[in-house]
């Protein structure tokens, strides 16, 4: 850690010294990485830093190394550094964030300083869940959309989520379902024009939700914070469902599951946003979750045509849109 950085997180959590650092994970294509710092003399034993230092070229798991997808990284750690900033404060205790302590931006390097959400009691990260550690994400997200209904997106991304159709031409150039990449505009449209906006995580699968140890009802923060922007709030519920069932689950437990989230989505929405016709809302976005769920599975077939995540179940859902959506 250089001199710039440790004086950066000394300043900010007014410690003596720092113990000692831990690295928790490198950031995708080797953009810098995620470290804990022990510490010494001040009030939070423990911090986050996130370092992003942006090479001249990523090195692409899966080969997209391109101009396009580098600038489109640079842009999400402005984003997430504006998040911090000016948006994370917002979050209650029914949507638990990190704190921003500091963040200090040049041009090719960004140093964010967070909370520890370890320290916090979400310890628990979690590869395989139960119901109720599903109905905890959901109600994460329900707070967070009520929270962000209608709110303004400055700095933040024109529209939420890391495959929206804007910033993904490569992909659907290789996209070789012809109907698919031909509907592609329309399912966008669908999306970005519905009534109801609020600010969508942009990637909220199970890997960026941290769990408490508490039962029968685990708590639930969330981190990553690099696509948030506009959208209908059905983008993450579609994309968070993906990223922990089977397929046959998926479709098993669609109902409850939206049926779930949208009781607490309403309950939220009383509180935050009173005044509000929850039931119009709830009419919209019902009717959108297979749009959302299509969306994503535009962006899969392109980027990764042999993915998991491609199934029966998304398919159905996506030619049942693709039938109801193209004049």
């Amino acid at each position: 850690m250089n001199t710039a950085i440790a004086n950066t997180v000394l300043s900010a959590t007014g410690a003596r010294t720092i113990r000692s650092a831990t690295a928790i994970q490198t950031l995708w294509s080797g953009y810098g990485e995620i470290v804990r710092l022990e510490l010494e003399g001040s009030t939070y034993p423990s911090v986050i830093l996130k370092h992003i230092k942006l090479p001249k070229a990523g090195s692409h798991p899966r080969g997209w190394n391109t101009g396009r997808s580098h600038n489109r990284k640079i842009r999400s750690y402005q984003v997430e550094a504006h998040w911090y900033q000016d948006y994370a404060h917002q979050c209650d205790s029914d949507c638990p964030v990190p704190g921003c302590l500091a963040v200090n931006a040049t041009e090719d390097e960004t140093v964010l300083l967070l909370t520890d959400l370890d320290a916090a009691g979400f310890d628990l990260r979690k590869k395989m869940v139960a119901i109720e550690d599903i109905r905890a994400c959901l109600d994460w997200l329900s707070s967070f959309h009520a929270t962000f209904l209608n709110s303004s997106a400055d700095g933040l991304w024109e529209c939420g989520s890391y495959w929206h159709l804007d910033t993904r031409p490569d992909e659907l150039a290789a996209l070789e379902d012809a109907s698919l990449r031909e509907a592609a505009s329309f399912i966008d449209q669908k999306l970005r024009q519905c009534r109801y906006q609020t600010l969508v995580h942009g990637d909220a699968k199970l890997a960026n939700f941290c769990f408490t140890g508490d039962t029968p009802k685990p708590g639930v923060a969330a981190v990553d914070f690099q696509y948030v922007g506009p959208g209908c709030g059905m983008k993450d519920v579609a994309y968070f469902v993906g990223s922990c069932l089977r397929e046959d689950e998926c479709s098993a437990l669609e109902r409850p599951l939206l049926d779930y989230y949208f009781s607490r989505l309403g309950q939220h929405l009383t509180e935050k946003q009173p005044g509000l016709d929850t039931k119009e809302l709830e009419a919209e976005w019902r009717g959108l979750y297979d749009v959302a769920w299509a969306d994503f599975h535009r962006f899969l077939k392109g980027w990764s045509p042999g993915h998991w995540k491609i199934n029966s179940y998304s398919e159905q859902l996506t030619r049942r849109v693709i039938e109801r959506l193209q004049p």
